[in-house]
């Protein structure tokens, strides 16, 4: 399902400051953060969905970030396109956010129920786009600056985790002040969370107990298929000078492991960021 907190245009150090957590199936192969290697030109960062080929989130070497949650539904679409490929076509386009957004609109119906995230850090621009409640028209909307969170519903929609992951992210952004932030240290504190939401405040989409077991921020479920929840908690850090710190701690064959990748965006985008 996943769930993701971010801070968006401020913060005088950092365009971008980003926590997420993925769930999925424990036995669904997945491959850790890397750049992928066919893309080497363009220069992807992420993890990858090793069944489907897509992600979950995942930036560019020109600055470009994406990432996606699913909308929680009780019935899907069965020969869907998957959601995974959104944030790598967006990351290979040469088109704004917006731009992006409008065109993906138009075939928004062929995916199932999706939040997507696309933002340009160089020119400033982050957009949100959901296909999702279905029979209403595709929003597209510019994201404010402001701390945001997205989880399994609109953007910033009041869920009791969400709530509490934003008031967490809040709070632990007030001690840090205007100083640099550790945005790692911060994931460690907030996205290992287990407690469960009270029943009574359940969105009342799905079965009560699969709803029950997707309400903590940080998931783990047992069901007929095999364990699903979180396995994979990514803190991203865009600065101002353009350095960018992505750390993910990510479960692979059943140890949780961790790995950091420190880039620059490219110098000719560089220039635009530290303008900005």
């Amino acid at each position: 399902m996943c769930i993701a907190a971010f801070l968006w245009q401020a913060h005088p150090l950092y365009p971008l400051l980003l926590l997420q957590n993925r769930d999925e199936y424990h036995n669904r192969p997945t491959a850790a953060v890397e750049w992928w290697a066919e893309y080497e030109g363009i220069g992807i960062l992420g993890g990858r969905d090793v069944v489907a080929g897509g992600t979950w989130m995942a930036c560019s070497r020109d600055g470009r970030v994406a990432f996606l949650t699913n909308v929680l539904e009780l019935h899907s679409i069965p020969k869907a396109k998957s959601r995974g490929e959104l944030p790598v076509l967006f990351l290979l386009s040469s088109k704004s956010p917006r731009e992006f957004a409008e065109g993906l609109a138009k075939e928004a119906h062929c995916y199932n129920g999706f939040n997507l995230i696309l933002s340009d850090i160089s020119l400033n621009t982050m957009v949100y786009i959901s296909n999702r409640p279905k029979g209403e028209a595709v929003v597209v909307q510019d994201v404010s600056p402001g701390l945001h969170v997205l989880s399994n519903a609109k953007l910033d929609s009041p869920w009791p985790k969400a709530q509490k992951l934003g008031q967490g992210f809040k709070e632990q952004l007030v001690k840090y002040g205007e100083g640099e932030v550790r945005v790692k240290e911060i994931a460690k504190k907030l996205m290992r969370d287990r407690v469960k939401a009270d029943k009574n405040r359940l969105p009342c989409i799905c079965p009560v107990d699969w709803e029950l077991g997707l309400s903590s921020i940080f998931v783990e479920v047992d069901t007929p298929l095999g364990r699903y929840g979180t396995r994979s908690t990514i803190a991203l850090a865009v600065g101002r000078n353009g350095e960018v710190g992505f750390n993910e701690t990510y479960l692979e064959d059943g140890t949780w492991k961790e790995k950091t990748v420190n880039y620059r965006i490219q110098s000719q985008k560089l220039s635009q960021l530290m303008d900005i």
